[in-house]
């Protein structure tokens, strides 16, 4: 089985981290995987929402101790990552780090399911995505500080802006476990849900995604990624604009005649 598993049914792309007996800790083999799943799911129309989970006990324990531990890096890998410091340099640069820079350019909505353990870059890669559905027995850390490292793979630019500059460094410098109603409190998940739910509470919210208006759900993410670099004047000019477009599509007027007549809309 590879690394990584990606499927699209009904509109919906879900990734799905599969090195279960590593707690699903990258290889070069998932990355490679993981950029080319971004690739395709920001490239076709027909995908409407985007899942991401992980196999066996937990979702991701991010970077490969057992490599590190032999001297190969983050990851193993054919290449030549560790020999120098552009070497482990672009091991990020090229590879991993291009996980976020796609993620940017996609305007779909990519939802994170997080059971067991996130760690270090694992729970790094949840915060780029736009909602976390944790289970309830989940745990979380930035445990970069355990190894002697730094947040590589965009930790450091991702966490403040949800948790706040202060809270951020605490778990950085810390490496502390939070539960999951903990991580909920500092605003790392959107949602958590009794084990036993989790699949079904994801499966639900994401389905509910992919039937909504498209377009007007795509603007919304970009008005508001957008706004957090904008003026206020910029913004509000921004999102007339956009009304003014959605506001001509057969999903405003669909929308319209559902709630006047009363029953639910039937979006294209």
């Amino acid at each position: 089985m590879p690394d990584l598993l990606f499927e699209v049914k009904d509109s919906i792309a879900t990734i799905t981290l599969n090195r279960p007996e590593s707690y699903n800790a990258f290889s070069e083999e998932m990355i490679v995987n993981w950029i080319a799943a971004l690739e395709e799911i920001r490239d076709r129309d027909e995908i409407r929402v985007v899942l991401l989970k992980g196999n066996g006990k937990s979702f991701c324990a991010g970077g490969d101790v057992k490599a590190m531990v032999a001297g190969k890096g983050f990851y193993e890998s054919k290449e030549d990552t560790t020999s120098t410091a552009l070497a482990r340099k672009n091991s990020l640069w090229k590879k991993i780090q291009r996980i976020p820079l796609l993620l940017e350019e996609i305007d779909k909505p990519v939802i994170c399911q997080m059971h067991g353990y996130a760690m270090g870059a694992g729970l790094d890669m949840a915060l780029m995505c736009d909602i976390r559905i944790a289970a309830e027995s989940a745990k979380f850390a930035e445990s970069y500080i355990n190894v002697g490292i730094v947040p590589g793979d965009g930790g450091a630019y991702f966490l403040p802006k949800l948790v706040g500059i202060d809270q951020a460094l605490d778990m950085l410098w810390t490496a502390r476990i939070l539960t999951a109603e903990e991580a909920k409190e500092k605003g790392l998940v959107t949602f958590v849900v009794p084990d036993g739910e989790l699949d079904t509470f994801v499966q639900s919210y994401v389905e509910k995604l992919s039937k909504g208006p498209q377009e007007a759900i795509r603007i919304i993410k970009r008005a508001v990624y957008q706004s957090q670099t904008m003026s206020l004047r910029s913004s509000l000019d921004y999102i007339s604009s956009k009304m003014g477009i959605v506001t001509e599509l057969p999903d405003h007027k669909e929308g319209v005649n559902a709630v006047l007549e009363k029953r639910k809309a039937v979006f294209k």
